[in-house]
């Protein structure tokens, strides 16, 4: 359930934010770092967010997908 929920905070947060790394969601979404990665991964195998890796930070970014 929790990972559900901090999916939807995510959501939320690339709506407001767009484009973010990794590292932006682990310091603005006040929730365990394996909850935020496995909401992620939720998220990715759904097809609602992208991943890209940015090579210049070692990180990476995530976006929602547009339909």
């Amino acid at each position: 359930m929790e990972i559900g929920i901090t999916a939807g905070e995510i959501w939320h947060y690339l709506e407001k934010k767009g484009t973010v790394s990794i590292h932006a969601l682990y310091r603005d979404i006040p929730r365990e770092r394996e909850i935020i990665l496995m909401s992620i991964g939720w998220l990715a195998r759904e097809g609602h967010v992208v991943l890209e890796k940015d090579k210049a930070f070692l990180d990476y970014k995530v976006w929602l997908r547009k339909e």
